[in-house]
């Protein structure tokens, strides 16, 4: 059993899962990163490490991230014993697996996904292309987004309850009709709160932190995607 405070430090797409999944004593214990901190890997580093740093007490530290390719890696752990998905892209958390992330992959390489949080992030490729046309232009807007999207062949929206599809689907349609210009097909994913349930059940006891997890442990730091 783990005998020290627990905290959450997680990217605000979780928000919505890890409230359903957190204990009512561990609610008050979490905070959630802008999910803008992606687009450069050494502001999400400098920010998450802020955030450990700023822990004074000894503490198992979960972490609601995936390494996102390799935006955490270097990450020190300091005085406190960090936790988190095994996972290269936060995608399988949503799935619920790792497993599940590589049969999806391998299935149907080229997918964009959009979840919940990433559409209420305003993460999307659409909203990307509104923010370039004001920032550069429409022609350069229009350049830039084809260079990032042309290879990719299918949209998946990824919900987790029929209501959760509801909710996020018509904004997902119309991010999927302007996708079409990239022959991106639209489709809906059920995923599963899993992942998310056990990185909550490891972070309370650590002995459940399995092969689907790392562990680092006071002075390591989190290792590169191998």
């Amino acid at each position: 059993m783990n005998n020290l405070p627990i905290v959450f430090i997680a990217c605000r797409v979780f928000e919505k899962l890890l409230a359903r999944r957190l204990p009512a004593e561990l609610k008050d214990r979490v905070a959630f990163l802008d999910y803008g901190l992606h687009a450069n890997p050494k502001n999400l580093r400098k920010t998450l490490q802020a955030a450990i740093d700023e822990i004074k007490t000894p503490s198992l530290i979960a972490l609601g991230y995936g390494l996102c390719g390799n935006g955490l890696k270097d990450i020190q752990s300091g005085i406190h014993t960090l936790l988190l998905p095994k996972t290269e892209d936060c995608i399988a958390i949503f799935l619920g697996s790792d497993e599940t992330y590589r049969k999806e992959f391998n299935a149907h390489p080229g997918t964009y996904y959009l979840t919940g949080g990433w559409l209420e992030a305003g993460s999307d490729p659409l909203k990307e292309y509104e923010k370039y046309v004001e920032k550069y232009g429409q022609k350069t807007a229009d350049f830039v987004m084809n260079e990032q999207y042309k290879n990719y062949k299918r949209l998946a929206l990824v919900g987790h309850s029929e209501e959760d599809l509801a909710e996020y689907r018509e904004r997902a349609m119309r991010v999927a009709e302007y996708c079409k210009q990239w022959g991106m097909a639209y489709r809906e994913i059920r995923g599963s709160e899993r992942y998310v349930k056990r990185l909550v059940e490891a972070a309370t006891d650590l002995s459940q932190a399995d092969g689907a997890f790392l562990v680092v442990p006071p002075g390591g730091k989190i290792e590169g995607w191998q």
